[in-house]
C-alpha cells in the first residue's frame, strides 16, 4: 500500500448529504482494505454521520457545501475531516435528558477515544473550520489457513 492515500468529496449542505458522506467514506475504507463489517468501520460511519449532520444543521445556511477529506498515512493513521465555511466552532449545547440533540461532539469525542484516537477543530484559511478525527489504522486481518489436523492431509 502507498505511504499516503487521500480521498475527498464535496457535498451540498443538505440532510440527504449525510447519507452520501457516510457511504462515500465506507466505500473508500473498503477500497483501502478495511472490511466493511469491521467494528471500527461501524464506528467511523457513525462519526462521519455526526460530523456531516453538524455541518448541515449548525452552519445556519451560511455554508452551502461541506467537504469530507480522508487520508491514510503509512497504514498507521486514518484522518477524517469535515470542513464547512461557517466560522463558528462547535460547542457543547445544553441538552436536557429528553432532547435528541446537543450531544454530537461528545459522542464523536468518546467514539474516537474508544478507538485510541482524538478529535480536533481547526480554522481554515477561508474563515471556516475543519472538525477532524485521527484514529490508529487497524490493519485488516488476513485469513489464516487452518493446519491439517491429525489424520487429515
Amino acid at each position: 500500500m502507498a505511504d499516503h492515500q487521500e480521498a475527498s468529496v464535496t457535498l451540498p449542505s443538505d440532510p440527504a448529504s449525510v447519507s452520501a458522506a457516510r457511504k462515500y467514506v465506507s466505500s473508500v475504507l473498503v477500497e483501502w482494505g478495511m472490511p466493511g463489517d469491521a467494528e471500527v468501520a461501524d464506528t467511523v460511519r457513525l462519526i462521519v454521520s455526526e460530523l456531516a449532520t453538524n455541518a448541515v444543521q449548525h452552519t445556519l445556511g451560511q455554508s452551502p457545501t461541506f467537504t469530507v477529506d480522508i487520508a491514510l498515512d503509512r497504514d498507521e493513521l486514518l484522518r477524517i475531516g469535515v470542513t464547512d465555511s461557517h466560522p463558528r466552532f462547535p460547542k457543547r449545547l445544553p441538552a436536557a435528558v429528553q432532547q435528541d440533540n446537543g450531544r454530537g461532539m461528545v459522542i464523536i469525542r468518546c467514539l474516537a477515544a474508544e478507538c485510541g484516537g482524538k478529535l480536533s477543530v481547526r480554522p481554515t484559511r477561508e474563515g471556516g473550520k475543519t472538525v477532524a478525527i485521527e484514529l490508529p489504522w487497524t490493519k485488516p486481518m488476513q485469513p489464516v489457513a487452518a493446519s491439517p489436523g491429525p489424520g487429515e492431509a
